[in-house]
């Protein structure tokens, strides 16, 4: 099965989504399955993995319902409070869900540059490490440093860095981004994926070749077997369609093997989300 592991859906609150500032208004509106069912299919896609946008719980129940409706959503990566004193509980709660397959948390957004290393942070991983459940780590390439410290920490827990840690691609930022990239590849529990990329470069004039120096990097240092394709849609929209960021992707790899590919759009994020 081909599967897009990176995408959003929302019904557009504007306090729920403070994030999206004047300059993401295209993202100011509902998007759900239907939207993205024809843009799955056009890529030869048969189902998705749908991440959190707002952390909360009620995040949680409106995207697995949304896959209870929509066999398209193949899983779910949600969010809980990982500070909480309560979060085995919280993670027992969601422990017989068979469309539940991870969490994440914005890390991002943290003011704190060592929010990763936090006391009460470290603790709910370390719970989460005895269950089936898989992180998503959301951050920028400034986390990096603090992303191989905390690492060592959790050698069990399955691990994916979303949009490949968020370099600047932009302004092709990219010797330091590089080196620290390859020691968090260094983990074999670490998974990467291809996704978010356009949205790191210029949104209105990037280039296809602007975005192959760093897919060039990821798959030196992970391998065929630790990347999986995502589109980050419809975020991905501030800068390419749907059908131009899956070409930018696509076509890099067109000249890899049969297996090699299906490994990329598919069979790596059904073995690391457990679809």
């Amino acid at each position: 099965m081909r599967i897009d592991s990176h995408q959003h859906f929302w019904s557009y609150d504007s306090k729920r989504h403070g994030w999206m500032n004047d300059a993401m208004a295209l993202l100011k509106q509902d998007y759900f399955p239907a939207d993205l069912a024809p843009l799955l299919k056009s890529a030869d896609m048969q189902g998705c993995v749908a991440v959190q946008a707002d952390q909360s719980e009620a995040e949680n129940r409106f995207l697995m319902d949304l896959a209870f409706h929509d066999a398209m959503i193949q899983g779910v990566v949600g969010w809980v409070d990982f500070r909480a004193a309560n979060i085995q509980e919280r993670l027992d709660f969601y422990a017989d869900s068979s469309i539940m397959k991870g969490f994440r948390h914005v890390v991002q957004d943290e003011p704190d540059l060592h929010f990763l290393l936090g006391k009460d942070f470290m603790r709910g991983i370390s719970a989460l490490e005895k269950t089936r459940f898989t992180y998503d780590l959301l951050i920028f390439e400034k986390h990096l440093a603090v992303t191989i410290e905390f690492l060592k920490h959790f050698p069990n827990q399955a691990f994916v860095i979303d949009h490949l840690a968020k370099p600047n691609i932009n302004e092709q930022s990219f010797r330091v981004w590089e080196k620290q990239i390859a020691q968090v590849a260094a983990f074999d529990n670490v998974y990467c994926k291809l996704s978010g990329m356009v949205t790191e470069a210029d949104w209105l004039h990037w280039k296809p070749s602007d975005l192959h120096r760093y897919m060039d990097v990821i798959v030196h240092h992970f391998g065929t077997d630790r990347i999986m394709y995502g589109s980050d849609w419809p975020v991905c929209l501030l800068a390419a369609t749907y059908q131009q960021q899956y070409a930018v992707v696509d076509d890099y790899f067109a000249a890899f093997s049969a297996v090699e590919k299906q490994q990329i759009f598919g069979l790596n994020a059904m073995k690391f989300y457990q679809l």
